[in-house]
């Protein structure tokens, strides 16, 4: 079944089940090749008027160089009916293993020009609008800090428009 554009507002969604639950993947072209990983992190609402989703990428993430190379990336979710795919590809990196997408089991299917996946059931075509490294210096809870980030490998949080949605 091939996807369907459709206006984001109108979208079912239930973002804490989607994201925190049953995760999403954050999918980035640089080169003519595609890198994803999964998130479990993330939101999705309004801001400075916009649709926006919120995304949290760590400095040493290969898909870090792929949202990075482009202005847009897709985010996709799949109704929590492939963990084990999507904890395949969180555990393994591209960087190691270039097929890593393939030996997943998922396949890439293009939701408007934009790389998403043939498995998936909700994709959103994101426009990087803000980019910001988290700092230690501005957690109110050193608890948080502590817990997250032993190693001081801060993310990355991109906010991002929705520019185009697709479901199938």
């Amino acid at each position: 079944m091939a996807f369907e554009k459709t206006d984001v507002k109108t979208m079912e969604m239930k973002p804490f089940e989607k994201i925190g639950s049953e995760w999403m993947l954050i999918t980035g072209e640089k080169d003519g090749k595609v890198n994803t990983m999964t998130a479990s992190w993330g939101g999705v609402g309004v801001l400075w008027g916009k649709n926006v989703a919120t995304v949290y990428i760590r400095p040493q993430r290969y898909t870090k160089e792929f949202v990075d190379e482009n202005d847009t990336f897709t985010i996709s979710f799949f109704d929590g009916n492939h963990m084990k795919e999507l904890g395949y590809l969180g555990k393994t990196s591209g960087r190691q293993v270039p097929d890593k997408i393939d030996q997943s089991g998922l396949h890439v299917e293009m939701a408007g020009g934009h790389a998403s996946f043939e498995e998936a059931s909700q994709v959103l075509v994101c426009k990087k609008l803000y980019s910001d490294t988290i700092k230690p210096e501005n957690f109110y809870n050193n608890e948080e800090d502590t817990k997250w980030y032993p190693e001081k490998d801060y993310h990355v949080m991109y906010i991002a428009e929705i520019v185009e949605a697709y479901q199938k």
